[in-house]
């Protein structure tokens, strides 16, 4: 029973955020571009000031996989690296701490280029 409930506030975590987000759409003049700068940004925030991480560890996946939780992860990797080799960690901590990450999302986005035809979809509908 225990692990349904990690799923549930996976779920609500990651819907709570999504929602926000439909929110900003709605009810703002934002572009999307500006949403999601604006998710990587606060994810980085909260990580600093130490709310996004125990966060982060009680809904799991609902708040790493979002943009919050790529700009928590870039800014942890940063903070790691910068500990660790000093200032050069500012160049190379949010790449080495997202690198999996970007790469599935390179190789999906590839994956799905290969399969999928592209063209405008609207002349099939009218037409």
């Amino acid at each position: 029973m225990d692990d349904y409930l990690v799923y549930l506030w996976a779920f609500l975590a990651g819907g709570a955020l999504c929602a926000i987000g439909q929110l900003l759409i709605d009810l703002t003049s934002m572009t999307p571009a500006r949403i999601l700068v604006t998710y990587v940004v606060s994810g980085v925030l909260l990580g600093a000031v130490g709310v996004y991480e125990p966060f982060a560890e009680f809904a799991g996946a609902g708040a790493t996989v979002p943009l919050t939780g790529f700009g928590h992860a870039l800014a942890k990797g940063v903070r790691e690296a910068v500990e660790r080799d000093g200032l050069i960690g500012c160049l190379t901590g949010g790449l080495e701490a997202c690198a999996g990450g970007i790469t599935a999302a390179v190789l999906s986005g590839l994956l799905a280029a290969l399969i999928f035809t592209r063209g405008d979809k609207t002349a099939k509908l009218t037409g």
